[in-house]
């Protein structure tokens, strides 16, 4: 069986073994023979199945290959000598890689992504002590890189969250700054999947900006978030508090009434 840099892999859960997973609507990427270039594909079970070449049963978290229909055991599928690096370490992954005559891709299916993932891979033992001694030798300018990187990269947020709240005060002039700033930060932070990370907000679209405001509007100055806890549908709920959102937004359109007054003196 499969060697390990962390242990046996842990049991997986999910709807089904890979031994039929030829016949799932959602088919699992090609596990045949590999054309040169490409990698291997071994599959992490979600339930137990059994070698069709030695009848071995193989327990949830096995590793596993197909070939055609057949699923067989790394012993008998020739991969037994691989060790299994996890993922979590790109330069690691990166260059056991590049050492191993021979690697193999390991997937799993997810039942709540309803897709499959990459969780490792299987490599030579030698490549990943090889691997290993070059990480550890240049650990510390890698670590420099990547504190100049992430530096950078908060630099370039900023930038962003600040174009994004002055193009909010472009399009509304009397939203408040402290809204326009909280708006921003909310709409893009980093990997939150909200509007503001969008193709579009990047671009400070009109309409994406406009996104973010109104998501604003709705949570912080109508009853949305009561409503919700009530238990209230989410769009029925919406509709309750549409005309409240206009009102806000139709009244910050309008040049703040206070720089108004100030331009008047």
């Amino acid at each position: 069986m499969d060697k390990t840099r962390t242990g046996r892999p842990r049991e997986a859960s999910g709807p089904t073994g890979d031994s039929d997973h030829a016949a799932r609507a959602s088919r699992p990427p090609r596990a045949g023979a590999a054309k040169r270039g490409e990698d291997l594909v071994v599959f992490w079970t979600l339930n137990e199945s059994v070698c069709s070449e030695c009848g071995e049963e193989l327990g949830r978290g096995s590793l596993l290959r197909l070939e055609g229909e057949r699923a067989l055991c790394l012993t008998c599928a020739d991969l037994d000598h691989l060790t299994f690096l996890p993922r979590g370490d790109a330069a690691l992954t990166r260059r056991a890689s590049k050492h191993s005559g021979l690697r193999a891709v390991v997937l799993r299916f997810s039942r709540s992504r309803k897709r499959y993932e990459r969780q490792g891979i299987l490599v030579e033992e030698a490549a990943v002590l090889r691997a290993e001694a070059e990480c550890l030798a240049d650990a510390d300018a890698r670590a420099a890189r990547q504190r100049r990187d992430a530096e950078h990269r908060a630099a370039r947020d900023a930038e962003y969250v600040a174009s994004f709240a002055r193009r909010i005060g472009e399009l509304l002039p009397g939203c408040p700054a402290a809204e326009r700033g909280a708006i921003a930060e909310h709409a893009c932070e980093v990997r939150s999947g909200r509007v503001g990370r969008s193709a579009a907000a990047k671009e400070l679209d009109q309409g994406a900006v406009e996104l973010a405001v109104r998501a604003h509007v709705r949570h912080r100055h109508t009853g949305y978030d009561a409503l919700l806890a009530a238990g209230v549908d989410r769009s029925e709920a919406r509709l309750e508090v549409a005309a409240e959102v206009d009102a806000v937004l139709d009244r910050w359109r309008a040049p703040s009434t206070r720089r108004a007054g100030a331009r008047r003196r």
